[in-house]
Parts: C-alpha cells; structure tokens; sequence
C-alpha cells in the first residue's frame, strides 16, 4: 500500500513569514506539536515545532519573531508514492508527505501507519479464514499446548461441532484419535491415513506447523473418502457412457459427421467412411472451411447450421463424384452457445430405395388402418367387457388380434376369472361372429352322452336314441365357433376323435358311416394344469400342441385390483335393472372389496353384488352388509398395520430417505437441498446415491 492512501490530506501549514507567537496559537488550538513550513508555491521548506517555541521562550526572543528564522530546514519527509513498509522504518512522529516536486501533499503519523497496518492484518486474518472455511476438506490446526487454534466449516460438518465450540479446546476433549499430538513430539508428516469419525471415514494427513525454523503446532487435513468413491463411481459411469456412445455411433447405419461449434472436425463413424470414401484420418482434426476449399465436399452443411441456428438439409458431391443428403443439427449448452454440429449422410440411391418402400408402406398402412378402425367399432360394440387394469387390456387387445385370424386359442385361468367372456370377444370380431357360437362345457356332460353331444349320431345308432338322429356341436357351430370349456375333463377316447376332427377337419356322427366337413373354429378353456395332465397321462400331447396354438392366460382378479371397481359399477347397474332398485356402496365397502382376495374370481364378485342388491334393505350398502370373512380380512390387516414395528436403524434410514427426496423435489437442486437440511452438498448426493433417489 502507497503512504498516499492512508495520509492525512491538507494538513495544517506554516509559512516562513508567520510569528512564532501565531505558530504557538495554531498548535495550541489544533492541538499538534509541530507544523510543516511551505512557501507561496507549496513547496516544503522547513518543519516548525514545540521545541522550537521553547527554545524561543528560554532565550527571551520576541512573539514578533518569524518561523523563517528558528525552523528546522532540513527536513525529514517522504514522497506519496512510497510504501507503508518504507515509512515505517523513518523514525518521526509527523512525516511531511511530497510529490515529485516537493510540494507538500499530506501529513503521515505513527498512528495512522499502525491504524493502517492492523486493517491489513484482519484483511489477511479474514482472507485466511475464508479460505479455510472454502476449503472442501476438514483442516483442524492445534498449538504447544495441544488448544485448537483452526478449525474451518468443512471439520464443523464431518465432526458435527461447532467452531465456536472447538476454537480453544484441547484436541483430546474434541477428536481423541487425530494423533496431533504425536505430531508436536516426533515433528514429521504422516500421509494417507485413516480416521473415523462416526460414521464417516476420512483420510488424514498430519504435519507440523513450523515457523523461523521453530515449531509452532501440528494440523491435520482429512477428507470423506465416500467422497472419492462417488467421484470413481462417476468416473467409471462417464467411462461406461463413452463406451456407450462410441457403440451407438458406430451402430448407426446413417453416416455421422460430428464437428465443434468452430467447424472443427471431430468425429466420423464407419458407416460416413463407407458410404463417402473418406477416411477418418483425413478430416479428424481439420476445419470444414478448408475442406471445402481442397474440394473434399462442395458446400459445408456445418457453417449453414452455425449461421442459422437450426437444422439444415443439403444435397452435395464429395470428391469421389457421389451425391450424398445430409442434415446437419446443432447442439446447445445451457447459454445457448452451439458446442457441437452432427451431420448425417444418406446415399441418395438409398434414399430412392426407401422411398420406394416408404409407398408401398403407405399402402400396407391404409389397409392396416382401416381393419384397425373395424376392430375398434367391433370393440365398441363389447358391452359386457369390462376393462381397466393393464393386464386385461394386453388380454382383450391380444384377443382383438386373434380374433382376425382362425388359429386355435386355448385360455387358461382359475375359474370364474372371465375366460367366456374372452372366447365370446373373439367371436364377435372375427369373421365368423355371424354364424353361432356353440358353448360346450365337458365337465358338466356325462362321458357317456358327451361323444353324442359333440359329434351327433344317426337315427338307431343306439338305444335310446332319437328315431331322426341328432347334429352334434361341431355340425351346429359350423361357420362358427366351438367353444370347448373345461377341455381337461375331456375323457382320452374323446380327446383322440377331437384330434382326427381338428387335423381333417371332418366329423363321423355316432353309427354314421360317412364322413362330414366341418368349417369350425375351436376355444378352449382350463382352469386345470395341462402339462401336469400330459405327465400324468391324462392329457393327450398332441391334442394340447393342437390347441394351444394361441395361448390366452387369463390372471385372478386378486392380480389385477385395478378391475374391481369398475366391476362393482357394472354389476351394480346389472341387477339394479334387473330388480328395478337404486342400490350403492360405500366407499369404505368398496375399499374393502378391493383388498378381499377373491378366490372365486369375477363369478364370486358377481354373486356378492347380486345378494347384496337383494338382501340389503338400505340403498346405501355399507360395510355392515358385508360377509363377515370380508370384513373379518380387513380388520385383520388393520391391525397388521398398527402393530407393524420395523428396526429403529431401518426407520431412521426411512426418515432420512423421505427427507432428501422431499428436499430434492423441492428445490431441485443438490446445492439448495444440502443448505435447508443444513448439510454440505457431497452429503446430500451421497444420500441421494445411497437411497438411489
């Protein structure tokens, strides 16, 4: 610092002329012991002071006597532009301050220079301080006698102690295991070193504090090496997306051209140098204006994207004599610079072919769409479906599907989950949903009389038997649908004169002797294992690849809760028309419906909606209506959830999990989180990496 800055300006001056007795006045009504001497142009000539005046009282001189005449002319002074350091070696209580052609500019005394010297201690105390406390790492300082004397925010943060709270104590009553004190004896540095504090594992490097050759104290810097680990992991993450990318560009079929927001070339893939010719060697590294100018590409795409900001399409030659289209697309940072532009290349000979393709898509997509809108007007027309989880959609769309074609489909599920309802929406948006669906259940037909049913008999084929015969299910559902349910109650000498009916397609009624064309499609339903069946010997093996051919799993509707409600609603509407009534449910008994397992599935819904419509005298159905197993599993699980105790560690980590999140989605960012949880930054991305939020 310059002695201009901190001076007195304008001090109080004495010119040769004035009487002692005037100068005694100035200094006893200023209060100064002594005044420098100017004359008319402001040029330092002397310096006047008390003792002066003393001198002139003691030898008897006059008050008319001038200063000219006792001043000191030789004058110890000081020039503006010095330093603090230079003025405080000059040994003088009131230092005359010059410019270069000594004229008087100010007044320097010892106070001000000790004023002066002390606001530049705290400046540097306080620059020191913030640095410590920006530093990332703990930093604890301690001096001879073992009392802290540095203790930055970071160490306030792993140690969980405030500063205020450190500064002065002994390292022992504070952080035991820092091994400071080791440090002051031996005088050597330790490196790389562990330390636990609490929960957090640092490493730790210890040094003395030496100063003139003398030591002064010991201090230790640590830092959280989860820290490093979160660093390695996003190291290892950055490494892996490389690689990734560098997959990605090379999987692309389209040529990739990638330069910086300069122009410079600094990437191509494989397929640019198959579909262009130029090597990678050639371009890497070179600017696209030069590379237009040696004629390697007619015109530059990427300096039309830096102009225009936007995405560009051009078609142009490159030195091999081929025409290629490429579409360039600029990159942004988070200021709206274009950091990159990525150029791809299409052979226009491909193009054409595509193009060509691309037509006869389009026709391909006219058809496709107007059979989908058919499908859905069928589907419209489905009153009884009721769908609203993403189970049953993928179902009664994979049915949809099924339904345009004749394959066999076989549809499993426990009973009662719906799987009528699945083959009957197959045959209504098939081709066949004008002719008959013919539902045949073959565990409810006794063996004997099941042959007759499916396959009809002439007339006398046995005792018993109609005198004009009878026309089996596969005659009645011909240019229509069969469908088989419980097909695993089917007896083996049936299920083999069902195989020889799918295979031929031909029937032979019961004493027949002829064999009958049938146009049939065929569903069957189980709720019972077939491949148990096959080992066991009960199921036939080919006759279960022959109709499984589309398998259709129809899961319990404990599996798909998301239907339950909507079923209630339609049940309700159901019977309430039925009985002519108006009858609800509660929310609460709704609720509790929803939770019930239902082992007897949509049938047992059914039924229960049903008695409840009937038997409740109220509108308002509530939870009192209730079968008491249902209300029985609901109290059950209240009271699991009350008397539900977890670990106290594991209910902290939920607490501290539900925190960062909450802070996280608050705020947004990882900064303003760690400062309203009142913790540093790296905290809170660790939590956030640990609880995978």
């Amino acid at each position: 610092m310059k002695v201009s800055k901190i001076m007195t300006k304008s001090p109080i001056t004495l010119n040769k002329d004035n009487s002692i007795k005037k100068a005694a006045e100035i200094f006893y009504s200023e209060k100064i012991d002594g005044a420098p001497v100017i004359n008319q142009k402001n040029k330092l000539i002397g310096i006047f002071t008390k003792s002066h005046l003393m001198r002139a009282i003691k030898e008897g001189l006059k008050n008319h006597i001038s200063v000219g005449k006792l001043m000191q002319q030789k004058v110890v002074k000081i020039k503006e532009d010095r330093t603090l350091r230079e003025a405080w070696k000059i040994k003088v209580g009131r230092l005359p301050v010059v410019n270069k052609n000594n004229e008087l500019v100010g007044i320097l005394t010892r106070t001000d220079l000790v004023e002066a010297f002390y606001q530049q201690s705290q400046e540097v105390v306080g620059e020191l301080t913030t640095i410590l406390d920006s530093s990332h790492n703990g930093i604890i300082a301690i001096d001879l006698e073992g009392r802290i004397t540095t203790f930055n925010l970071a160490a306030e943060e792993m140690l969980d102690c405030k500063v205020d709270e450190a500064l002065g104590k002994h390292i022992k009553d504070i952080l035991p295991n820092t091994k400071l004190l080791d440090i002051l004896e031996t005088e050597k540095e330790e490196f790389g070193g562990k330390i636990n504090f609490g929960d957090v594992t640092a490493l730790i490097n210890r040094s003395p504090i030496c100063k003139d050759g003398e030591l002064r104290g010991s201090m230790a810097i640590f830092q959280d090496i989860s820290e490093l680990e979160e660093v390695s992991e996003e190291l290892n993450t950055v490494k892996n997306l490389n690689k990734e990318l560098d997959a990605i560009i090379e999987s692309v079929s389209d040529g990739l051209y990638i330069t910086d927001g300069y122009g410079d070339t600094i990437r191509i893939n494989s397929a640019y140098e198959e579909i262009t010719g130029i090597k990678s060697e050639e371009v890497l590294g070179r600017n696209m204006k030069d590379l237009v100018e040696e004629g390697v590409f007619s015109e530059a795409v990427t300096f039309q994207v830096l102009d225009k900001r936007e995405p560009v399409s051009v078609m142009h030659e490159i030195k091999t004599g081929q025409k290629v289209l490429s579409t360039g697309n600029p990159v942004f940072n988070e200021e709206g610079e274009i950091v990159r532009v990525v150029t791809t290349a299409r052979d226009v000979k491909e193009l054409n072919h595509l193009k060509q393709e691309l037509e006869k898509t389009k026709e391909l997509s006219k058809k496709y769409y107007s059979e989908l809108e058919k499908l859905r007007l069928q589907q419209l027309e489905l009153d009884e479906v009721v769908v609203k989880s993403e189970k049953m959609n993928k179902i009664f769309d994979l049915a949809l599907q099924v339904g345009r074609v004749d394959s066999t489909v076989l549809i499993t599920g426990e009973s009662g989950v719906g799987k009528e309802i699945i083959a009957r929406t197959i045959h209504k948006v098939s081709d066949r949903k004008d002719g008959s669906l013919i539902k045949v259940n073959c565990g409810a037909i006794p063996d004997n009389l099941l042959e007759a049913e499916l396959f009809g008999y002439e007339k006398g084929a046995f005792t018993g038997a109609k005198s004009e015969g009878k026309l089996g299910m596969f005659e009645l559902a011909n240019d229509g649908t069969l469908f088989l349910d419980e097909i695993g109650e089917l007896p083996l000498n049936l299920q083999v004169k069902l195989l020889r009916a799918l295979q031929e397609k031909q029937i032979m009624r019961i004493g027949g002797t002829e064999s009958i064309d049938i146009n049939t499609r065929i569903i069957s339903a189980t709720n019972r294992d077939l491949n148990q069946m096959m080992i066991e010997g009960k199921f036939r093996e080919d006759l279960y690849y022959r109709l499984n051919v589309v398998p259709i799993y129809v899961p319990a509707l404990r599996d798909r809760r998301d239907d339950i409600a909507p079923l209630i609603s339609y049940f309700l509407d159901k019977f309430n028309d039925k009985f002519n009534t108006n009858k609800k449910l509660t929310l609460d008994a709704i609720k509790a419906l929803e939770g019930y397992n239902w082992p007897g599935n949509v049938r047992e819904l059914e039924n229960l909606i049903e008695r409840l419509v009937v038997m409740a005298d109220r509108d308002m159905i509530n939870m009192d209506y209730l079968p008491k197993h249902i209300n029985k599993t609901q109290e059950e699980e209240r009271d699991i959830e009350i008397c539900d105790i977890i670990p106290l560690k594991q209910g902290v980590s939920k607490v501290e999990k539900d925190l960062v999140k909450m802070a996280l989605e608050k705020y947004g960012s990882t900064y303003k989180a760690a400062e309203m949880l009142k913790v540093s930054q790296p905290t809170v991305v660790r939590k956030k990496n640990k609880y995978e939020i």
